[in-house]
């Protein structure tokens, strides 16, 4: 998660949440809904993203993957011997890797409740 910057998702928070509240917009409180959870349409497939949270989702497990994909490339280089690349290094990156996954479950952890509290609102 070292190339995701705190700051950038807060704003980017903030400008959905100013989304939300704008009167007049389309969908739901100004959040296109149109196309369901993450760009996803029934049994068809995915899409392309169609709100600001799906594509922030998308790129925060975009960033994930990259940072596992890193790890695993440093740790094979490490293993054939590549000059330049320490055991240090290659720790560090399997970390970072390792934390940045624990964090998007985390998240993932948090919305499956979230949507289960909605769901289970008395109407």
């Amino acid at each position: 998660m070292s190339a995701m910057n705190v700051n950038a998702v807060l704003s980017q928070i903030r400008a959905m949440s100013s989304q939300i509240q704008a009167p007049g917009s389309p969908g739901i409180g100004g959040v296109n809904l149109g196309s369901g959870i993450g760009g996803l349409k029934g049994a068809g497939g995915p899409s392309e993203a169609s709100s600001p949270f799906a594509a922030l989702m998308k790129q925060g497990v975009q960033q994930v993957n990259e940072a596992q994909r890193s790890a695993e490339t440093l740790a094979t280089a490490f293993e054939r011997g590549v000059p330049g690349v320490e055991l240090p290094q290659v720790m560090l990156e399997a970390q970072k890797a390792s934390v940045s996954f624990k964090a998007l479950t985390e998240v993932r952890n948090r919305f499956v409740s979230v949507y289960q509290d909605i769901m289970n609102m008395p109407i």
